[in-house]
C-alpha cells in the first residue's frame, strides 16, 4: 500500500520554538501556544485554515513581553482559544528588525502607538488589520481586555471580511509611502543651520537631553552638536552638550556601580530607567562621552566612557572578539529592575558600617523613599549630592569622604553580584557588533585603553573570519542575511580599524563591503539605499524602506553616507564622493525637519559641505617610535569630519595622489595636518606635530 501524506490538523500542531536560535523566541518553548516561528510555513498554515494570524513581536529584554507572556500566553484556557481559532507567530524583534521595522510602522499608522510588545492580527498572506502593544488579560491600565479583543477581532473576521480587507489595504498603502523616507533635496549651509535650531529647541535646558519624558540619549545628535561647536564656536550648542552628558552621567539611567547605561529614562531627570541595558546603546554612549571628553576636555567624561568599556568587558564581551546584544531588565514577572536597586535596609546590610553607609546614602540619595512603583522603598541609584558638599556637610576632609564612598560603592558592588543576574542575550549581532567594535577602538586611542582596541579589532576579524563572503555579511551567525545596517555598521569600523593600526587590509575591505551594498541595496530610481537586499518574503517584507531616521540604531543610509565620506578622504577614489553626495540628494528634502532624529544623516551633510581634517604621519620605516607617538597624538585629537593615515615612505607608489606626494617630500617621519587641500608645515617632531594639532583645532 502506497504511503499517504496526511496533512496535520491545527489540534496537531505543537509549539515550535524548542530549537529556535533566538533566546526569545526559546523562552516561550514551553508556553502551550503552537507558536510558529516567521516563516512561510505559518503563512501557508493560515490561508490552510482560512484564520487570522497573530503576531507577537518582542525581545528577550522587553519587561512587558514578559508580563505578557505570563498573564496571557501562559494561561492554557486563553492558550486553547488561540490555537482553535488563530495561527499564532513570535518574532524577536533583535534577530529579525526587518520584520519589526514593517509591522512597528503599520500598527503605529492605525493606532498612533508602537513598542513592544507589539502585537499585530494579519490576513493569512500577512498584511495588518488591527494592532496594539501589551493588552492586559482583563481591562486594567486604561487598556481592553486581551480575550475580549480577540473575540472581537475574530467576530469582525468573520462576519465583516470585506472590511477587514478593506483596512488592511489602506495600511498597506500608508505602511509604504511612512517607510520610503527619501525625499530629494538640496544639501546647503542653511539646511545645517535650521537643524541646529530644530534641535536646539527641543534641548530641556533644566534637566540636560530633549524633550521632556521619557528621555532617551540621542547621542548622535550631541556628536553632531559637537561638531558645530568646533566649527561655529557657539557656545550655546557646547551647554546643550555638557548639560546632556553631565545629566546622563549622573541619573539613573547611568549604572553608578557598574558602568554602562540603560536604555532610557522614565523621567525627564534621568532618574528612573526602564532598566535593561543594551549593546547598541552603550556603543554610541561610549562614542559620545569619549569624543566628547576629546573634544572639550572634562576627565569626568573620560571616567564614564571607561565604565562603559567596563561593563562590555565584564558583561557583553566574547574572549575570542564579538559581545552579546543585551542584558535584561529584570529576572521575573514581579521584579521591575530589582537587581539594579536598593532600599535602605538592603544598602545597610551589603555596607555594614554607619559611617561608609551615611555617606553613600547622601551621594545616592539612599532613603525611606524609592522610586520605584512596583516597590516604593526600593531606590534607584543617582547621584544626588557631589562628594565634596558631602564632606563639607560632615566635616570630613574629601580625601577620607571620597575612600568612604569608594568602600560603599565597593561593597555595593559585592551584594549586587550576589543576586540572581538578569538574562545575558549572547547573541552576536553583527551590526550591532560592528557599533561596539568601531566605538571601541575609537574610545581606546582616546583613553589610551589597550584592552578596548585590541578586542575591537579581534571582533572584526572574527566577523571576516565567520562569513563565507566577507562583503555580505548574515545578521548573525547562521542568521538572516540581507540587512544594510550589517554591512554599512561593519564598513563604518572597519574605517576605525584602518586609522588606528594603519593596516590597509581594513581599508580594502571596508571599501569591498560598501562596493557591493551600492550593487545590492540601491535604489536606481531615486537614489537611496534600500533597508534589505531582497525584494521579496513573507507578509509585508516585500514592502521597500530606505531608512534616514535614528530610530533607535543610527540609520543605516547615514552610517553609510558616513563611511562613503571618509573612504573618500582617505582613498580619493571619486566614486566615494558621488555615493555620498547621492545619497544626501535623495533624502536632504527632509533633512532639516528631523533634527534629533536625523543626526547621523545630518553628519553627513556637514562632510559634504565642508572639508575633511587629514592627519597624515609618514613613517621613515616599519619599526619607528616617533611616528608611533605622532599617530596615538593624531587619534586622540577631536576634529570635525577628521580622517587619519599613517603611511610608510615606501609605499608612495600605491598611495592617493595628494598622500603619495607628502610620502615622497618626507625626509624622514613627518606629520602633515590639512583641512582640504590647504595644509600646515610638516612637522618634524613630537613636540612640533602637537603644535600643528592645536593649531588645527584651535585649542591651547
Amino acid at each position: 500500500m502506497r504511503n499517504r501524506r496526511v496533512t496535520p490538523t491545527f489540534r496537531d500542531m505543537t509549539n515550535r520554538l524548542g530549537d529556535a536560535a533566538s533566546a526569545y523566541l526559546r523562552s516561550a518553548a514551553h508556553q502551550p501556544i503552537h507558536w510558529f516561528s516567521w516563516g512561510p510555513e505559518a503563512f501557508a498554515a493560515a490561508a490552510r485554515g482560512d484564520r487570522p494570524i497573530l503576531l507577537d513581536i518582542g525581545a528577550v529584554w522587553c519587561h512587558w513581553c514578559h508580563v505578557m507572556d505570563g498573564e496571557s500566553y501562559e494561561d492554557p484556557a486563553l492558550a486553547a482559544f488561540l490555537n482553535d481559532h488563530f495561527v499564532c507567530i513570535k518574532v524577536d524583534r533583535d534577530e529579525r528588525p526587518d520584520v519589526d521595522t514593517r509591522y512597528q510602522r503599520a500598527v503605529q499608522a492605525m493606532t498612533g502607538q508602537g513598542g513592544w510588545p507589539l502585537t499585530a492580527f494579519l490576513l493569512p498572506d500577512g498584511q495588518v488589520f488591527y494592532g496594539g502593544t501589551y493588552f492586559p488579560p482583563d481591562g486594567k491600565y486604561g487598556r481592553p481586555g486581551f480575550r475580549a479583543v480577540l473575540d472581537q477581532v475574530l467576530t469582525v473576521w468573520r462576519t465583516q471580511r470585506e472590511r477587514v480587507l478593506q483596512q488592511a489595504g489602506a495600511i498597506q498603502r500608508v505602511l509604504a509611502e511612512q517607510l520610503d523616507e527619501a525625499v530629494p533635496g538640496e544639501a546647503t549651509p542653511a539646511l545645517l543651520r535650521t537643524a541646529t535650531e530644530r534641535i536646539v529647541s527641543r534641548f530641556d535646558y533644566q534637566n540636560g537631553g530633549f524633550g521632556t519624558q521619557p528621555k532617551f540619549p540621542h547621542p548622535a545628535a550631541l556628536l553632531f552638536l559637537l561638531h558645530r561647536v568646533r566649527d561655529t564656536g557657539e557656545a550655546p550648542l557646547a551647554e546643550i552638550v555638557e548639560r546632556t552628558l553631565d545629566g546622563m552621567a549622573r541619573g539613573g539611567m547611568h549604572d553608578q556601580l557598574a558602568g554602562g547605561f540603560h536604555r532610557y529614562s522614565v523621567d525627564a531627570r534621568w532618574i528612573v530607567p526602564h532598566f535593561e541595558k543594551m549593546s547598541y546603546d552603550n556603543a554610541e554612549l561610549l562614542r559620545a562621552y569619549a569624543e566628547g571628553y576629546a573634544a572639550l576636555g572634562h576627565e569626568r567624561w573620560a571616567t564614564v566612557a571607561r565604565g562603559i568599556i567596563g561593563w562590555i568587558r565584564d558583561v557583553l564581551a566574547d574572549p575570542d572578539g564579538g559581545y552579546g546584544a543585551s542584558q535584561d531588565a529584570d529576572v521575573g514577572l514581579e521584579d521591575d529592575g530589582d537587581y539594579f536597586t536598593w532600599t535602605l535596609d538592603e544598602a545597610a546590610e551589603a555596607i555594614g558600617d554607619d559611617r561608609i553607609l551615611e555617606v553613600t546614602a547622601a551621594h545616592y540619595d539612599i532613603g525611606t523613599a524609592g522610586e520605584m512603583q512596583h516597590h516604593p522603598a526600593k531606590n534607584v541609584l543617582f547621584i544626588a549630592e557631589p562628594i565634596a558638599s558631602i564632606a563639607a556637610r560632615l566635616r570630613l576632609p574629601l580625601e577620607d569622604a571620597s575612600r568612604l564612598l569608594a568602600t560603599g560603592q565597593e561593597r555595593l558592588r559585592a551584594a549586587r553580584a550576589r543576586r540572581p543576574v538578569p538574562f545575558i542575550d549572547r547573541t552576536r549581532y553583527t551590526g550591532w557588533n560592528g557599533m561596539l567594535a568601531g566605538a571601541l577602538i575609537r574610545a581606546g586611542a582616546i583613553l589610551g585603553d589597550a584592552w578596548a582596541t585590541e578586542h575591537g579589532l579581534a571582533t572584526l576579524a572574527r566577523i571576516r573570519r565567520e562569513h563565507h563572503d566577507p562583503a555580505a555579511l548574515s545578521h548573525s551567525p547562521g542568521g538572516v542575511g540581507g540587512l544594510l545596517d550589517d554591512q554599512v555598521q561593519v564598513a563604518l569600523a572597519a574605517i576605525e580599524a584602518h586609522e588606528a593600526t594603519g593596516d590597509v587590509e581594513w581599508l580594502a575591505w571596508s571599501e569591498a563591503l560598501l562596493d557591493r551594498v551600492w550593487q545590492d541595496y540601491l535604489d536606481p530610481d531615486g537614489g537611496g539605499l534600500y533597508d534589505t537586499a531582497s525584494r521579496g518574503g513573507e507578509g509585508l517584507l516585500p514592502t521597500r524602506s530606505r531608512p534616514v531616521q535614528d530610530t533607535p540604531t543610527p540609520s543605516p543610509n547615514g552610517v553609510a553616507a558616513l563611511a562613503a565620506a571618509r573612504l573618500a578622504a582617505l582613498t580619493q577614489a571619486p566614486r566615494w564622493q558621488e555615493r555620498l553626495a547621492g545619497i544626501v540628494r535623495a533624502f536632504a528634502g527632509t533633512a532639516a525637519e528631523l533634527g534629533i532624529y536625523g543626526a547621523t544623516f545630518l553628519l553627513a551633510i556637514d562632510w559634504l559641505l565642508s572639508p575633511p581634517a587629514h592627519l597624515v604621519i609618514v613613517a621613515a620605516g616599519d619599526e619607528d617610535a616617533l611616528a608611533d607617538e605622532m599617530h596615538r597624538a593624531a587619534l586622540t585629537r577631536f576634529l570635525p569630519r577628521r580622517v587619519v593615515q599613517r603611511v610608510r615612505a615606501a609605499d608612495a607608489a600605491r598611495l592617493p595622489p595628494a598622500v603619495a606626494a607628502m610620502a615622497r617630500a618626507a625626509a624622514g617621519t613627518r606629520g602633515y595636518a590639512c583641512i582640504g587641500a590647504s595644509c600646515l608645515a610638516p612637522a618634524a617632531s613630537a613636540a612640533e606635530w602637537n603644535d600643528r594639532l592645536r593649531e588645527l583645532s584651535g585649542t591651547d
